[in-house]
């Protein structure tokens, strides 16, 4: 059976410097109108980047609407008409200052798909050489290598809560173990 809604009407509630919000009428497969809201995002990206000491690298920065400070992979909004990729290692060079030889993308998650329009590209990057980080203007953040074993357990214990950054570090583990033939993750240098 395909699930559809139909949009019927549609009004802009908000324009923001980020996200805009509008709020629609649909038409569901039975003839019923509901209202739905919908937040429109214009994407973003996040990176594993995993340094040749097999730890990845992660940004702990304060995030105002949850007020609190997070650890979470480096990530940055797409620009308009930005490339996902280029918007990668845009963001990998100024949140950390490295650059990667390979880049692996492990494929495109919906955070919150019962309202908002975000589509985040998850990359792995993978044979990484230092430079000097450029964080944007009024961007505070640290750099801090982990363990994907630590990570996991951090993960495990709900002390690492940010959604990106969890698919990002779970997807990059199965994908090093899948590209090593273990998929027990016993033989895993990543881990």
């Amino acid at each position: 059976m395909d699930f559809y809604e139909k949009q019927i009407e549609t009004r802009t509630l908000y324009r923001g410097l980020i996200v805009n919000v509008r709020q629609d009428t649909a038409e569901l497969q039975n003839g019923a109108r509901v209202p739905r809201e919908v937040v429109e995002h214009p994407g973003g990206v996040g990176i594993v980047p995993v340094t040749p000491e097999n730890k990845v690298l992660m940004v702990r920065q304060y995030r105002y609407p949850m007020e609190e400070t997070l650890i979470e992979i480096p990530a940055g909004k797409l620009e308009e008409s930005e490339d996902p990729l280029e918007c990668a290692v845009r963001e990998l060079s100024e949140e950390t200052g490295y650059t990667a030889g390979r880049i692996v993308d492990l494929g495109v998650v919906y955070p919150s798909p019962g309202f908002c329009r975000e589509c985040l590209h998850i990359y792995l990057a993978l044979d990484l050489r230092q430079g000097e980080s450029h964080p944007d203007e009024n961007e505070f953040l640290n750099v801090e290598p982990y363990g994907f074993g630590e990570l996991t357990d951090m993960i495990m214990k709900n002390e690492l809560p940010d959604a990106k950054s969890i698919i990002g570090i779970l997807k990059a583990s199965m994908y090093l173990e899948s590209i090593k033939g273990d998929f027990s993750g016993k033989n895993n240098p990543y881990r």
